[in-house]
């Protein structure tokens, strides 16, 4: 049987291959949640909707659209409070959109998160 070298293991290519699809799949559901909540703010009339694209702006902007004070940034640095929080926000955004609230609930279900921010960017 022939041994195949290539000067280092495999498992390195491995490695390397599934760390770069992680990076690929990482990146693409960020720009999916980030063009959802462009058009959520933009649907909303809520101002300066490119905060959607930047990390912890999108933050500010979820607080702008579900009418919160802009303080309640910090309130999601909290660990374990923040899932408290971003539910809160999450309600009020889904209310803002005139859907129901318990939409809200479900962005701390896996796969629901990735669906629901698409159900309140795109519905009318």
């Amino acid at each position: 049987m022939m041994d195949l070298d290539f000067g280092f293991p495999m498992w390195n290519l491995f490695g390397l291959m599934a760390s770069g699809m992680g990076t690929v799949a990482s990146i693409a559901i960020y720009v999916w949640v980030a063009l959802c909540f462009y058009i959520i703010a933009n649907k909303t009339n809520t101002p300066n909707a490119w905060l959607a694209w930047i990390p912890i702006g999108n933050v500010i902007l979820a607080c702008q659209i579900a009418g919160k004070p802009w303080w309640w940034v910090f309130l999601f640095l909290i660990p374990i409070a923040n899932f408290v929080f971003a539910i809160i926000v999450m309600w009020k955004i889904c209310e803002a959109r005139n859907k129901p609230g318990w939409l809200g609930i479900l962005m701390i279900v896996p796969i629901a998160n990735l669906i629901v921010p698409g159900i309140l960017a795109f519905s009318d």
